[in-house]
C-alpha cells in the first residue's frame, strides 16, 4: 500500500468516524477493516497485505503511524529518522536503512508533536529541539526546522521491558566474569563509579546492571534528564527528572537543581543518568560529602578523556583553579569503567580503572582490566578483558563492607 493509497484511506476512515463523539479502539478497528476490505474488492490485495493496511491505518490513528511495528519489533534497539523519506533502525549495533517512508514532511510533523504533547513537553519554530519519552520508556529526541535543514529529525532509543543484568552483559560478552565479580563488589562496598563511553556504547543499560546490586535497605535517589533508569531492587526509591521552560522561559528544572533537592531527602547513593555540564560539579561535591556509592555517567573516549571532560564541566560552572578541581575528582571518584561500540556493532567493557588520587598536579589512575583484541571470525571481532595485574590500591571501603576476598585476584560472582 502505497502512501498516497494510506493518505485516501485515512481520509475515508475520519469521514466515517467523524459520526461518533468518542470512539473505542474496537470501533476504529471495525471502520478500519471495513474500509480496507471496500477498497480491496476493486484493488485486489493478498490477505497478508490486507492485515499490513489494517495494523498501519490503526497505527495511525492510535499508535506511531508506520514506526509503531518498528517499536514492537524487539530486535530493533534505535530508530533514525532524517526527513520523512529516509528512516533508518538499528539492529544487533549495525545500522540499515528501512524501506518505508512518511507520506509528507507534514505527517512527520503531526506525529513528532503528538509525541512530546504526550508527555508535556513542547516543540516548535521557537524552541526546535525537544527531549521526550515514549511510556514504554523509550527516550525520543526531536529536532524541527529551520536547525534541522532536511526536515523533522526523530531518533528514538529503545529500552527493553526486562532491563539487561550484569549476568545478561557476561553471556553477551560485553564484560568478564572476573570483571563483573570485582564491579559487584566495587558498589557492595560503596565506590563512586563513573562509566564513561560514546553515544550508544550502553551507559544506562550498564549504570542499570550495577544498580542491582545495590543492597535493597538503602535508600537511592535517580536524577535523569529522561527517565531511562529501570532499578528494581530497591524499594526505597526516588526518580527525579529535569523539566523544560515553559513558552514563558519559566519552570524550568535542571540536573542541577535536583542534586541540590537530592541532599535534603537523605539519600544513601545519588545516581545521576548523565552529566554533561556544570552538574558535574555538585556530583562531585555530593560524592565528598558523606553520598559514598554514587554511580554516573558521561560522554568519553577513554579513562584519561573521562577526567579531562570532567574538568572542563567543572569549569564551566565554577571559577576554582584546575588544581582544587583535579583535587576534588581525584578525592571524589573511586573506579572509572569505560565501554566501547567496536566496529562489528558489539558493545564491550574496554577498561576499568582505579582512581588512587590527585599526586603532583594530576589525577593519578591504577588500570585494573584491559580490553585486548585478538582475532575474530565472521567479521566479528575477538578479544577479551584482561586483568592487568594491578591490585586494588584503596581496600578500606572493601574491607567495612566485610568482602573480605581480595579483589584483584578472585573477583566475586555478580
Amino acid at each position: 500500500m502505497g502512501e498516497g493509497t494510506a493518505r485516501l484511506l485515512r481520509g475515508r476512515i475520519k469521514e466515517r468516524l467523524d459520526l461518533h463523539e468518542a470512539v473505542t479502539d474496537d470501533e476504529l478497528l471495525g471502520t478500519v477493516e471495513s474500509v480496507v476490505f471496500e477498497w480491496s474488492d476493486s484493488n485486489p490485495l493478498t490477505a497478508s497485505a490486507k492485515h499490513q493496511a489494517v495494523r498501519r491505518l490503526f497505527h495511525s490513528f492510535r499508535g506511531l503511524d508506520l514506526l509503531q511495528p518498528l517499536l514492537d519489533d524487539p530486535t530493533v534497539t534505535e530508530i533514525m529518522i532524517n526527513g520523512h523519506e529516509h528512516i533508518f533502525v538499528e539492529r544487533g549495533g549495525l545500522i540499515e536503512k528501512v524501506d518505508r517512508a512518511f507520506e509528507s514532511r507534514e505527517r512527520l510533523e503531526d506525529l513528532i508533536q503528538a509525541v512530546v504533547g504526550g508527555v508535556n513537553r513542547v516543540v516548535n519554530e521557537s524552541s526546535p529541539i525537544v527531549d521526550a519519552r515514549l511510556s514504554d520508556g523509550s527516550r525520543v529526541h526531536a529536532v524541527l526546522p529551520p536547525v534541522a535543514l532536511q526536515g523533522p529529525i526523530l531518533t528514538i532509543r529503545k529500552f527493553p521491558e526486562r532491563p539487561l543484568s550484569m549476568e545478561g552483559l557476561v553471556d553477551a560478552g560485553s564484560v568478564s566474569m572476573e570483571a563483573a565479580g570485582l564491579l559487584a563488589g566495587l558498589v557492595r562496598a560503596r565506590y563512586n563509579i563513573l562509566v564513561g563511553g560514546g553515544t550508544g556504547t550502553g551507559k544506562t543499560t550498564f549504570l542499570n546492571a550495577l544498580s542491582s546490586f545495590i543492597p535493597p535497605d538503602e535508600r537511592v535517589v535517580t536524577i535523569e534528564d529522561s527517565a531511562e533508569l529501570q532499578i528494581r531492587n530497591v524499594p526505597n526509591l526516588v526518580s527525579l527528572e529535569t523539566r523544560n521552560a515553559n513558552t514563558e522561559g519559566r519552570g524550568e528544572v535542571t540536573v542541577r537543581d535536583l542534586i541540590r533537592a537530592s541532599l535534603r531527602m537523605r539519600p544513601d547513593r545519588i545516581i545521576v543518568g548523565e552529566v554533561r555540564g556544570g552538574e558535574a560539579i555538585d556530583m562531585l561535591q555530593a560524592m565528598n560529602t558523606g553520598h559514598d556509592g554514587s554511580l554516573t555517567s558521561a560522554h568519553a573516549n577513554g579513562p584519561k578523556d573521562m577526567l579531562a571532560r570532567l574538568e572542563m564541566m567543572v569549569l564551566s560552572a565554577s571559577e576554582l583553579p584546575l588544581s582544587a578541581i583535579r583535587g576534588s575528582i581525584g578525592s571524589a571518584l573511586d573506579i572509572l569503567v569505560h565501554l566501547s561500540r567496536l566496529r562489528d556493532g558489539t558493545r564491550r567493557v574496554t577498561d576499568i580503572a582505579e582512581v588512587t588520587g590527585y599526586r603532583e598536579g594530576a589525577v593519578e589512575l591504577n588500570p585494573l582490566f584491559r580490553f585486548e583484541e585478538e582475532h575474530g571470525r565472521d567479521g566479528k571481532v575477538g578479544g577479551r578483558l584482561v586483568p592487568t595485574g594491578n591490585r586494588l590500591a584503596h581496600m578500606r571501603k572493601w574491607r567495612l563492607a566485610g568482602l573480605g576476598i581480595e579483589p584483584a585476584a578472585e573477583g566475586e560472582s555478580p
